[in-house]
């Protein structure tokens, strides 16, 4: 993603008012990563402008502990509230997700209502959106990362982060589905009709407009049929033909029915 559609406009601006500031001996060439973080009474100008230079550098982590650095010694200072975002941004570029989320949190809970408090929000959602694993694993963070993106669409439905979150909302749900269906499956390969027919429809009820949709209501199309309720059967698969009529797992299940239950 474009590092400068993540920056908020705000500390954009800030950061261009310190372009031309010297870093006064600050990350000499030599220095070693982190060497510079060392509290030392430094100018505002002074540690923002280091901080800025090592971000400019992709120098996340080093970066970030520079920013936090503006925050602590001089928590007064205009340049704290931007330095906390910064921080938050320095840490996810870093892919320090875990940090950046607090980051972003500490700076809502100082300046809940602050005009950046939209970006601090869409921070952690993408924080979170980024440690979702795939379906074969727990999907905790995918909850969560579904729950901060709502949030950010809620909270700020015009802002220019919105559209965004729309879109990941979107692909963070078929991927909850996904786990859905592998689990779904899972069971049926066991013939634990029971178990399998109610992670399908959970599909079916939670994540109908998913690309998952049409073979949850096959498979529970199958699932009926071996529990030995066709009438049940017939349903999904009718669900499956009105919504899905020229797909190929309403073909299955077309033939299936035929095979299984043509009276139903």
């Amino acid at each position: 993603m474009n590092k400068k559609f993540l920056m908020p406009v705000a500390v954009l601006a800030a950061s261009s008012l310190l372009s031309g500031c010297a870093a006064l001996g600050l990350g000499g060439g030599g220095a070693k990563p982190g060497s510079n973080t060392r509290y030392v009474a430094r100018d505002v100008n002074t540690l923002y402008t280091a901080a800025k230079d090592k971000l400019d550098n992709k120098q996340y982590e080093v970066a970030a502990a520079l920013f936090d650095e503006v925050e602590r010694q001089h928590p007064y200072s205009p340049w704290a509230r931007r330095a906390q975002l910064m921080s938050a941004f320095s840490y996810y570029m870093a892919q320090k997700y875990n940090e950046s989320i607090q980051s972003s949190r500490r700076f809502l809970s100082i300046h809940p209502g602050n005009k950046d408090a939209g970006y601090a929000y869409y921070l952690i959602a993408l924080s979170y959106y980024e440690q979702i694993s795939d379906v074969t694993r727990d999907q905790k963070i995918s909850e969560q990362a579904l729950a901060a993106l709502g949030e950010v669409q809620r909270r700020y439905p015009t802002s220019r982060y919105a559209s965004d979150a729309t879109l990941k909302i979107d692909l963070v749900r078929d991927h909850l589905a996904g786990k859905e269906m592998e689990i779904g499956r899972f069971y049926q390969r066991r013939a634990l009709w029971l178990a399998s027919s109610l992670r399908f429809r959970e599909v079916v009820d939670k994540y109908d407009t998913t690309t998952h949709a049409p073979e949850a209501l096959y498979r529970l199309t199958e699932s009926y049929l071996a529990m030995g309720v066709p009438e049940e059967a017939k349903k999904a698969a009718a669900v499956l033909g009105a919504n899905y009529p020229g797909s190929e797992w309403y073909a299955r299940a077309y033939n299936l029915m035929q095979k299984n239950a043509p009276a139903a």
